[in-house]
């Protein structure tokens, strides 16, 4: 069974839902990444399992600096969108500004609610003059708002059809031009174009996940192998799913699933993995499961005038005016981190290292009253420092204000950590390096 067989046969429509209950897939690149995988340790990242760490999470979690890592970004939803009012239809769901979108160039493309919060967010690339490609951690709200009128365009998932691969760091454009054996400095960033690696097609990106100089090379899985092993082979450091999302934290980006949930779990075409039992960890108590939701003026997303196109939730941003609460960093106290592994004996809750691969919400302090919430800790060996992402009251967010981070579940022998806050990004943001003096 190919790659798409496995995963129709496991997606299906039901009530105007989406429902999708997969069996664990193993990327296709899986046969390349194996040799280097030497203990054998596979994690989830949405339906595909991947390797947890090849060198070590010590080696892997700073590659992104020293030099440059190649990691796996397969799982991602990738939805195409086309037809003569495919733009139209994007303009409508999404809150950025379509008007000026060359052929090639990539935008980050923030889909609300009716209430102004964030439903799904990713990439979007300008393939052809109507033709997009949207790569998020879902695509369920998008194709679900697609069925909510008559557009003369089409949306089709072709997940099951292409790789993802991620390239980040300083050496990442020296990797892929041994690679590829041709320059690739010709690509700006958040710009993209067509390539050859050998005799396979692909696209090149140039993105910043990393808040370093990154690119992404998109192509079709059945040669998934071919081209990973061709990168691999010019020396990067493998990156494996332990460490994948410690270099969001850095570079202080919010990411969908982790930092916050999208409100499109509320809709019919909500993704079923968030409706089974459970939720997410840490010691934040929400009202209910809009608290775990955010907006985009609280993630950092609205540094300027709203666009003027009628989108979904422009109504709300509009009445609700500035957000009270905005994204901040948090540098938590060392000592008050190394008593929490000291207290393994007590019972009190660990911290996994580098980060726990799943959504963790904290409960912020001062004084003992609540002021926000802290999301993603992470120790980042780049930074020096245990590390989150703060979605703090406004008045406490000037850098230096000191904080109190409620650690540990409800129930469990919970600590107080001190933590300060720190502007972000953490560390110098180098996306926009100019190649040109590489």
């Amino acid at each position: 069974m190919t790659q798409r067989e496995t995963y129709e046969a496991v997606v299906r429509h039901r009530d105007g839902q989406f429902i999708r209950e997969r069996p664990a897939l193993f990327s296709p690149a899986a046969a390349a990444q194996d040799p280097a995988n030497g203990k054998g340790a596979y994690a989830p990242f949405a339906q595909i399992l991947l390797p947890q760490e090849y060198t070590g999470w010590a080696d892997e979690s700073t590659a992104h600096v020293r030099g440059c890592y190649l990691g796996d970004w397969t799982s991602l939803n990738k939805i195409e969108v086309s037809g003569p009012e495919a733009l139209a239809f994007l303009a409508r769901v999404g809150m950025n500004d379509l008007t000026s979108f060359a052929l090639g160039q990539i935008k980050h493309h923030v889909q609300l609610d009716d209430e102004g919060r964030v439903a799904s967010e990713g990439v979007l690339c300008r393939l052809a003059e109507d033709r997009f490609l949207y790569t998020a951690g879902s695509g369920d709200w998008l194709r679900w708002q697609f069925t909510q009128g008559p557009w003369d365009a089409s949306v089709t998932d072709v997940s099951p059809d292409l790789f993802i691969f991620g390239v980040q760091g300083p050496r990442s454009l020296a990797v892929l031009e041994e690679a590829f054996g041709a320059s690739l400095r010709d690509i700006g960033f958040n710009r993209s174009r067509e390539a050859r690696l050998g005799e396979v097609e692909v696209r090149v990106l140039r993105t910043g996940i990393s808040g370093e100089l990154g690119y992404e090379v998109h192509g079709p899985s059945a040669f998934a192998n071919e081209v990973w092993a061709a990168i691999a082979a010019v020396g990067p450091r493998l990156l494996g799913l332990r460490s994948q999302s410690v270099q969001h934290i850095e570079a202080g980006i919010a990411t969908n699933g982790l930092d916050y949930l999208p409100a499109a779990i509320l809709s019919p075409g909500a993704p079923t993995q968030f409706r089974r039992g459970g939720g997410p960890g840490g010691s934040f108590v929400p009202r209910g499961v809009s608290d775990y939701f955010r907006t985009p003026g609280e993630l950092g997303w609205l540094r300027g005038r709203l666009a003027e196109h009628d989108f979904i939730g422009r109504d709300a941003l509009v009445a609700a005016g500035p957000s009270r609460r905005i994204l901040a960093g948090l540098r938590w106290d060392g000592q008050d981190v190394a008593a929490v592994a000291a207290g393994v004996f007590d019972g009190v809750e660990q911290m996994e290292l580098p980060r726990f691969n799943g959504p963790t919400f904290d409960q912020v302090l001062i004084g003992g009253s609540p002021v926000g919430v802290s999301t993603g800790r992470a120790l980042s060996l780049t930074v020096g420092a245990t590390i989150s992402l703060g979605v703090l009251d406004r008045e406490h967010t000037a850098p230096g204000t000191e904080v109190t981070v409620l650690w540990g579940r409800p129930g469990t022998a919970q600590r107080e950590i001190r933590a300060t806050v720190t502007a972000l990004p953490f560390k110098p943001d180098r996306r926009r390096t100019d190649v040109g003096s590489l």
